[in-house]
């Protein structure tokens, strides 16, 4: 899905959705979770008779939402019965199976990675965790979203965007860019997740510093901005609900938050959300996918990869997860919401490894110097 090819989205679409739509954590947000199994998933999928189903199944490490992944389980065990019963999930938050790969690096336990930053894919491809693979639908992903050597290709893209209460604001009156944020006119209107504890924060306030960095090496005009929004900010929420709930009531009329959930919630729950791309660009990130180099599982996730990887699969996705694909997909696929006009990602250019170079350093100076201290 090429970005600049991508259709537009007008305000007002009608969106459908399957019944029993849920939300897909997303990557840059996903607290650690008690780890949870579904050996079951699918297993009222029987292997046909003369089937003989693999001597090893397939174990997934995911931080994906958990109804998500028992359907896609359950319908990779329908198109591949000789794995029926025999794939298990691990749920829990991307950090912590990255950190499992690498204490089971000895003896693997599971053979595919579904869900992470690209940060943690590179991390995880430079200390040999990862098999290098090719799958069938790799031509329609942009070489920007995969590693080289094949080691993980990118599933979706979270592109990070303003969020308006649309009772009280309107798509012409909410601000427009990132830097529209410090304005005075949004004094005390402004709610936000709590920046150090949330990924998809750090990575939105670092874009912001990032984008004075890259002009002059410096982040002071960008440290400035941000001292202007926390002078705005009515509010930083100890998680996303509150900040749902606060956007909701008015207690701010404005967030930054990321567009799968701004296109999500407004349906799902009913609340009253617009958004705006940012004028100047959004940072999008990437959540991808890898084999675990594991060479008792290496078929079964070759197969899984595959699977999931297919246009099909993630048009799918798409319609029911409002996932937004990093492949292109063809346009009598797409949901509607995808192929209305108005929708469009203005992706900001960022050098992601200068930005991981400096996002710790730029994120601490806000905790230490910026947060609380806008009005001094």
């Amino acid at each position: 899905m090429a970005l600049n090819r991508l259709p537009r989205l007008i305000a007002g679409v009608a969106f459908t959705a399957a019944a029993g739509l849920a939300l897909a954590g997303c990557a840059g947000d996903v607290a650690p979770a008690e780890n949870t199994t579904t050996p079951d998933a699918g297993a009222s999928s029987a292997a046909p008779e003369g089937t003989t189903a693999p001597s090893e199944g397939l174990t997934i490490y995911t931080g994906r939402d958990k109804d998500e992944v028992a359907w896609v389980v359950s319908e990779f065990e329908k198109k591949f019965p000789a794995y029926a019963g025999k794939v298990q999930t691990v749920i829990a938050g991307a950090q912590d199976n990255l950190d499992r790969m690498r204490a089971e690096a000895g003896n693997p336990q599971a053979g595919f990675l579904w869900g992470g930053t690209q940060q943690q894919f590179e991390q995880a491809a430079d200390e040999g965790l990862l098999a290098a693979y090719t799958p069938k639908s790799d031509s329609a992903v942009p070489d920007k979203y995969k590693d080289p050597n094949h080691q993980w290709i990118a599933e979706m893209l979270l592109p990070e965007v303003i969020i308006y209460n649309s009772t009280l604001l309107t798509k012409d009156t909410a601000p427009q860019d990132w830097a529209d944020l410090g304005k005075p006119e949004w004094k005390d209107k402004i709610v936000i997740r709590d920046v150090m504890a949330s990924g998809t924060m750090r990575t939105i306030y670092a874009s912001i510093v990032y984008s004075a960095f890259a002009k002059d090496g410096s982040p002071d005009a960008g440290y400035e901005l941000l001292k202007q929004i926390d002078a705005n900010t009515v509010s930083y929420a100890a998680n996303p609900d509150d900040m749902y709930t606060q956007l909701d009531q008015g207690t701010g009329q404005v967030t930054v938050w990321n567009m799968q959930d701004a296109l999500i919630q407004p349906l799902k729950n009913n609340r009253p959300w617009g958004y705006i791309m940012p004028s100047s660009g959004a940072p999008v990130l990437v959540d991808g996918v890898g084999i675990i180099k594991n060479d008792k599982q290496e078929s079964a996730a070759k197969d899984f990869m595959d699977f999931l990887m297919d246009p099909t699969m993630q048009a799918k996705l798409a319609t029911d997860y409002y996932q937004i694909p990093a492949m292109d997909i063809p346009t009598d696929q797409q949901p509607e919401w995808m192929k209305a006009d108005g929708f469009n990602i203005n992706e900001a250019k960022i050098d992601w490894k200068v930005f991981a170079e400096h996002q710790d350093e730029w994120m601490t100076y806000w905790a230490d110097n910026i947060k609380g201290k806008g009005n001094s």
